[in-house]
C-alpha cells in the first residue's frame, strides 16, 4: 500500500449514511476498511479503494473482538487516520411504534447499549495505537434523539446515544494524550430507506423544511477526519437542518 495513503474503518457500511461516508473518502483517495452485519450489496459498487468488508455482528462483544483483530491484521503495523463509529440499531415494535421504557425488554435494551455505545468504545481503545500512529481521528454518529423526546426513535435508543455524545467528550479529553482527535455528528432526519413516509409529518419542525440527505452527514464526517478540523476534538455538530434549536 502507498504509505501515504489514508485509511478509515468504518462500521455499518452496507446503507444509508454508512455507504454514503465511504463514497465521500473514496472520492478523495482514502483506503477504506468496512463492517457490517451483512455483505456489501450489489449497487454499493465497490471500487479498488474499499479494500475489505468484513462481516461482523458488533452486539457480539467477542465478535467485535474478532473484527479488531482482523482489521489490525490489515492495518499490519500501519497507521490508522480515521475511525467512524456509524453502526446503530434502533429497534420497534411488530407494529413499527417506538419503544419506550415500559414496553422494551431489558434485553433489547442491552443489545441496543451493546451495538450503540459498547461497540464504539470497544473499537476506540482497540484501534488505539493504530490511530496514535496515524494522528488520527474518530468521528461517532450520534443523533439528535440524543438530545430530546423524538416521535420514532425509542428510548433504548435515544439514551444510548445520549451516552455515546458523552462518551465523545471523554474519549477526547483521553485521546488527545495520543494526538488523536474525537468528535461526533448528530443527524436529524435523514432521508435513507430506514425512513417511511410518516417522517413527513416532522417537516415543518425542521427550519429548512426538508429532511438531509446522506451525503449531508458524509461531508461533515470527513470534514472532521480532514486536516481542516486539526484542531477541533470534544465538538458534536448536528447535521439537522435546524430541528435541534427547537
Amino acid at each position: 500500500m502507498d504509505a501515504d495513503r489514508k485509511t478509515l474503518i468504518l462500521t455499518g457500511a452496507s446503507r444509508g449514511i454508512g455507504h454514503a461516508t465511504v463514497k465521500r473518502f473514496s472520492d478523495a483517495g482514502w483506503r477504506i476498511i468496512t463492517c457490517s452485519r451483512e455483505d456489501i450489496p450489489p449497487e454499493c459498487q465497490r471500487d479498488p479503494r474499499w479494500t475489505d468488508h468484513i462481516t461482523v455482528d458488533l452486539t457480539d462483544p467477542r465478535s467485535t473482538a474478532q473484527f479488531i483483530e482482523q482489521a489490525g491484521a490489515l492495518l499490519d503495523g500501519g497507521p490508522l487516520n480515521a475511525l467512524v463509529n456509524n453502526a446503530a440499531v434502533s429497534p420497534k415494535t411488530p407494529f413499527q411504534e417506538r419503544l419506550g421504557c415500559l414496553n422494551a425488554e431489558i434485553a433489547d435494551w442491552r443489545q441496543v447499549f451493546e451495538l450503540n455505545l459498547f461497540a464504539p468504545l470497544a473499537l476506540a481503545r482497540g484501534f488505539a495505537a493504530a490511530l496514535h500512529k496515524g494522528r488520527g481521528a474518530i468521528v461517532n454518529i450520534t443523533s439528535i434523539a440524543g438530545h430530546a423526546i423524538h416521535p420514532f426513535a425509542g428510548s433504548a435508543y435515544s439514551t444510548s446515544k445520549a451516552a455515546l455524545s458523552a462518551l465523545t467528550r471523554e474519549l477526547a479529553a483521553e485521546f488527545a494524550e495520543l494526538g488523536v482527535r474525537v468528535n461526533a455528528v448528530a443527524p436529524g432526519e435523514i432521508e435513507t430507506e430506514m425512513v417511511g413516509p410518516e417522517y413527513d409529518a416532522l417537516i415543518p419542525r425542521i427550519p429548512l423544511h426538508r429532511m438531509g440527505q446522506p451525503g449531508d452527514v458524509a461531508a461533515t464526517v470527513y470534514y472532521l477526519c480532514s486536516e481542516d478540523a486539526s484542531y477541533v476534538t470534544g465538538t458534536e455538530i448536528f447535521v439537522t437542518g435546524g430541528q435541534h434549536l427547537l
